[in-house]
């Protein structure tokens, strides 16, 4: 026997040593019939096969000791913040969460989870307190106060809710100064609208200049201000008692609300 190409012959046709025949091919000549496909890489040059493995997002291929696997149940899974479990039966893949420590329900107070556009999870809108002012002085020309209750001006304040989520409660302080001018004998009262909070009258035998007290009120004005919506507070001065040829010559007043919305 004759080896021929890429053949070796060995043993001399004996029953004790037969004859073996190789077959020796190069790797080069086997590299041409090998090619990459899908999930395959080849390089002719070096004759390495390997993975080729996708790095679209949402692939979760593992390389374990003995190869390459997807997790499924009974795999291992690598759980990032607010995950707990490893997706086995036992131990199942979900949210981690910590332990309601209040009296109610969390089914009638608990807040709500919502996943964001971005894929982002989002809690509820955070509660807003916000604070709106208005101060004005006006004067006037000695003006005879009324003997009987009348509105003589209004003040008022321009307010928005700018929380875009949530109605608020707006809640409003105010306060109004009046100066009067008190002949002898002369008595004068104001109110906040229809509310008389202050009443001076003299009793001495001389004219009062400027007698004025400050006088401060706090209620509730809305119970629920529309998300972005707007409202007028108006405060009305109402004169009233007035005797002996009292006048008033300055209204003060001060408005101010605060915004609630949780």
């Amino acid at each position: 026997m004759q080896a021929g190409e890429n053949m070796t012959v060995s043993g001399s046709g004996s029953t004790a040593n037969p004859y073996v025949l190789s077959a020796v091919v190069p790797c080069e000549d086997v590299r041409a019939c090998l090619s990459a496909g899908p999930g395959v890489n080849f390089d002719q040059g070096t004759g390495v096969i390997s993975a080729d493995v996708s790095g679209q997002a949402g692939n979760n291929l593992v390389a374990g000791p003995d190869g390459l696997f997807v997790p499924t149940a009974g795999g291992a899974v690598l759980a990032g913040c607010g995950l707990t479990g490893d997706g086995t039966g036992s131990a199942p893949l979900e949210v981690a969460t910590g332990t309601w420590p209040y009296a109610c329900s969390p089914d009638t107070a608990g807040g709500v989870i919502v996943c964001g556009a971005d894929g982002v999870l989002r809690g509820e809108p955070r509660g807003q307190i916000n604070f709106m002012q208005h101060t004005e002085t006006r004067a006037y020309a000695d003006l005879a106060v009324p003997s009987d209750a009348t509105v003589v001006d209004t003040f008022q304040l321009n307010i928005s809710n700018p929380d875009q989520c949530r109605a608020a409660m707006v809640l409003v302080e105010r306060e109004v100064d009046v100066d009067f001018i008190l002949p002898p004998g002369a008595g004068a009262a104001y109110a906040h609208d229809t509310d008389q909070m202050y009443y001076m009258r003299n009793t001495g035998s001389s004219t009062i200049t400027d007698a004025h007290t400050q006088t401060t009120k706090v209620y509730q004005a809305l119970a629920a201000l529309a998300p972005g919506a707007g409202a007028v507070i108006q405060l009305p001065i109402t004169l009233d008692r007035g005797s002996a040829g009292a006048t008033y010559n300055r209204i003060q007043i001060f408005l101010r609300a605060i915004l609630i919305s949780l």
